[in-house]
């Protein structure tokens, strides 16, 4: 199970070429041990047992009851039946030609009506082939009319008249009646006389009915007209023309109001049945010839349309035309068909597997699968960091700059998308590569600058700043570095409540205040230093140091400006300190210097005295008192200078 289409309205591939690998019989069975340890072998997802083919498969219907599924395909041209409640297949049934088309004419399988390639018009039951009837020309299509029980085909050629015929096979009676005449124009000098294989040779490419409400039939022709029948009438009662190229497929409304019709050039037309003009058109944009027209309801009661051509699958708004969403798969298209009221598609197409997707959003999963429902949801939980896995977003500006936009139309590894294309990741890597051989170097080189950025900023305290109460915020803060990761948007912080506490001045912490001592008596409270509070100075009282004094003059005398405040130690009496240590002592004199008193020659010697007879041995090293000098000396009477 795979998302293949993220977005608003998300599509989930249930089965298809895109889910799982395909493997053959002979490899699988060579395989078998091999395979249990498979991871993507081991978890693909089977929703209905055996729904492929060899080769490709042709038409798919729904019965009515919504428990079995038809399909046909090639090769060799066969019909599998598949029950929906025991998800599996039934049985398989083989034919002589291609089928083209084909109906159910129950509720379930046991009775259909197949159109085959050779012109042969077979009835099924669940024996087998009931009975066949060989038609006059090749037919294109096959439908059902209850209330008349007939068999309608429109057929390619046209009659004696000029005119395009919709073969009309009475079941209840078992012969042909008269045929429907359609207007298909061509001119028989030109068509061959209305051969099968004639150039430009007309025909009625597709049929519809609207079975629920009036029961009108319309048929599509070759010259891009719609004609209008009432069965009960046998005859036509209204022509719609104006379309671009071939009408190739049709659909009325649940309301019998409203007609859908495609195109062979890919334009999809909405008509209302009270005018002739179309209400809206839309085109696919690929060029091909539209197969498929769906009126659908989702599951908030919008009305859907569904339209598809062989490359993709488009719903989009019936009221407005707006795209709603959409399902490419890898191959191409032949048929689709619709669980009625639930999300389900299911397609015949190109390849061996068949296609089944599921759009939540159109409608619930199934009864017989309604375990999708659960799936989606756990799906739908898991976080997808990319759209896709294996394909690179880039603008054609980027394509240019790898030398890659010669290749847009003519690969599949570029996928047109919006303004740009997706690029197989493959392709992405080797031409980046090409055009920088040191991407990866460089490439390398940030991711382990991102990993040390982390690193260092984790180690970081987180800090948050706010206008008022910063004391408070951080000390919040700090409570959460304990955790594994620092969150300023939890707590406090966070909350809108509290909101005005970081913001609002009137809530701001008044430390000083005697009501916050009271209650936080262990904070301390930092006072601001007042840069105009005069600096305090220790007067000197020596009367010894002159030129202490004559400093102190000159200090005083400097302006504020330059004042330059020195810290000095007490000790001493003011004066240096001298250099005591007994390394510095040991350096200065020397290893060999002369021993001084008291000092042993070749080693030091550390002698403690008393007190008392440490200050008479100061006194008798101290050298004598040098003469003052004369000048300014300090007064005894008072605190002035004298000049002597």
């Amino acid at each position: 199970m795979k998302l293949s289409n993220p977005g608003t309205v998300p599509v989930y591939t249930i089965s298809g070429a895109s889910t799982a690998r395909p493997l053959p019989d002979w490899l699988a069975r060579r395989r078998k041990q091999s395979l249990k340890s498979d991871p993507e072998y081991q978890n693909r997802v089977e929703l209905l047992q055996d729904f492929e083919f060899e080769e490709a498969s042709n038409c798919i219907r729904v019965s009515e009851d919504g428990e079995w599924v038809m399909s046909t395909g090639t090769y060799k041209p066969q019909i599998h039946v598949h029950n929906l409640p025991q998800l599996s297949l039934s049985f398989t049934r083989h034919t002589n030609s291609l089928n083209h088309s084909f109906v159910l004419l129950s509720s379930d399988y046991s009775k259909s009506l197949h159109l085959q390639n050779d012109r042969r018009l077979e009835f099924h039951t669940p024996m087998g082939c009931h009975y066949e009837v060989r038609l006059p020309r090749y037919g294109r299509d096959v439908l059902y009319d209850r209330y008349s029980t007939e068999a309608l085909v429109p057929a390619v050629g046209l009659d004696s008249d000029g005119k395009g015929e919709v073969f009309r096979m009475n079941l209840e009676q078992g012969r042909f009646m008269k045929s429907y005449q359609i207007e298909v124009g061509g001119d028989d000098e030109l068509t061959g006389g209305g051969l099968q294989g004639g150039i430009g040779v007309g025909c009625v490419n597709v049929a519809a009915n609207a079975e629920d409400t009036h029961n009108l039939l319309a048929f599509g022709t070759s010259v891009g007209t719609v004609e209008f029948w009432d069965p009960r009438s046998r005859s036509r009662v209204a022509l719609l023309a104006g379309h671009d190229g071939e009408v190739t497929a049709l659909d009325f409304s649940s309301s019998g109001l409203s007609l859908a019709t495609g195109s062979s050039t890919g334009m999809v037309q909405l008509f209302d049945m009270r005018r002739p003009v179309a209400l809206l058109k839309k085109d696919h944009g690929y060029g091909f010839a539209v197969k498929k027209l769906f009126h659908m309801t989702s599951s908030s009661q919008e009305k859907k349309i569904m339209s598809a051509d062989k490359r993709i699958i488009k719903l989009w708004d019936e009221a407005t035309g707006e795209p709603w969403t959409s399902v490419e798969p890898v191959v191409d298209i032949n048929d689709v068909a619709w669980c009625k009221n639930t999300g389900m598609l299911l397609t015949a197409n190109e390849g061996k597997q068949q296609h089944a997707f599921f759009i939540p959003q159109l409608g619930p999963a199934p009864k017989w699968c309604s375990f999708l429902d659960n799936m989606v949801e756990e799906m739908a939980e898991e976080i997808h960091t990319e759209t896709y896995d294996n394909y690179k977003f880039l603008t054609l500006p980027e394509l240019k700059q790898l030398s890659l936009a010669h290749l847009i139309g003519k690969t599949n590894l570029l996928r047109p998308y919006m303004h740009g294309y997706f690029v197989a990741s493959k392709l992405y890597e080797q031409a980046k590569l090409i055009v920088n051989p040191y991407a990866w170097e460089e490439e390398r080189m940030k991711r382990v600058k991102d990993k040390v950025e982390n690193e260092r900023a984790s180690r970081i305290r987180g800090s948050k700043k706010v206008k008022v109460n910063q004391k408070l915020a951080d000390k919040i803060i700090k409570k959460q570095e304990n955790r594994a990761k620092i969150d300023t948007s939890a707590g406090v912080l966070g909350d809108e409540r509290f909101a005005q506490l970081f913001e609002d001045e009137e809530f701001m912490v008044d430390e000083a205040s005697k009501v916050f001592q009271l209650l936080n008596p262990s904070t301390t409270i930092d006072e601001p230093v007042d840069p105009k509070a005069p600096t305090r100075y220790q007067a000197k009282d020596s009367d010894d140091d002159s030129s202490d004094s004559d400093e102190a003059i000159r200090t005083t005398n400097k302006s504020k400006d330059d004042m330059k405040m020195r810290v000095s130690s007490t000790q001493d009496e003011g004066r240096p300190l001298r250099d005591t240590a007994l390394g510095s002592r040991t350096q200065k004199s020397g290893r060999f210097a002369k021993a001084q008193r008291g000092d042993v020659g070749g080693e030091r010697q550390v002698t403690f005295l008393p007190e008392s007879k440490k200050k008479r041995q100061q006194e008798q090293d101290e050298p004598p008192t040098r003469q003052q000098p004369r000048g300014w000396r300090r007064s005894a009477s008072s605190n002035t200078f004298r000049k002597m």
